[in-house]
């Protein structure tokens, strides 16, 4: 699927919510560079009050945000405007969570890290289609890091309890925490 033959339609309004405000910055660039209006929030209050007062045609969320769960602002959304586009972004890649979202009513789930093309991919892709599989996912190695980096932070970055719910010896999680991230 080519990005330039997909079509916004009329309203090209888009939110984009994410507490992370360098990422925020360079996606919120790039989709205008691809044609959308943008307009953005940094937590689950701001982007539930544009939500509430200008509901967006399109809309991309994070799931975790410092002030909750971007599935709020997929609630609020879908209540004001249910025919919105909406992908929900996450750092975490879990199936529980894509099911919920979903359910709640987001038009498609992606990882982060997640470009600009794949996120117009998903926004634009028809509801019979799914949308092209990204250029760049994700190695297997990075897939178990990031995992392993989300366990060791719901443990208060506890080594012990981390290996314990890992089913990991604990010198073998400390090398790698120790080592960088994998490409």
């Amino acid at each position: 699927m080519n990005i330039e033959s997909l079509e916004l339609g009329e309203d090209k309004s888009l939110l984009l919510v994410d507490d992370d405000e360098a990422f925020l910055r360079r996606l919120a660039k790039a989709m205008e560079k691809r044609g959308f209006a943008v307009e953005t929030a940094g937590s689950v209050a701001a982007g539930q009050a544009i939500a509430t007062a200008r509901p967006p045609a399109y809309a991309v969320v994070d799931l975790r945000l410092e002030d909750g769960n971007g599935l709020d602002v997929v609630e609020t959304l879908r209540t004001r405007r249910p025919e919105s586009r909406i992908v929900v972004l996450t750092g975490y890649g879990a199936i529980a969570t894509a099911v919920a979202a979903v359910k709640i009513g987001a038009t498609d789930y992606l990882s982060k890290p997640a470009d600009a093309t794949d996120v117009t991919n998903a926004l634009l892709a028809r509801k019979d289609e799914l949308p092209p599989p990204p250029e760049n996912p994700m190695s297997a190695d990075r897939v178990r890091w990031e995992h392993i980096q989300r366990v060791y932070e719901l443990c208060d970055r506890n080594v012990s309890e981390t290996a314990r719910r890992l089913s990991m010896h604990r010198r073998t999680l400390q090398r790698i925490l120790a080592k960088r991230s994998p490409r």
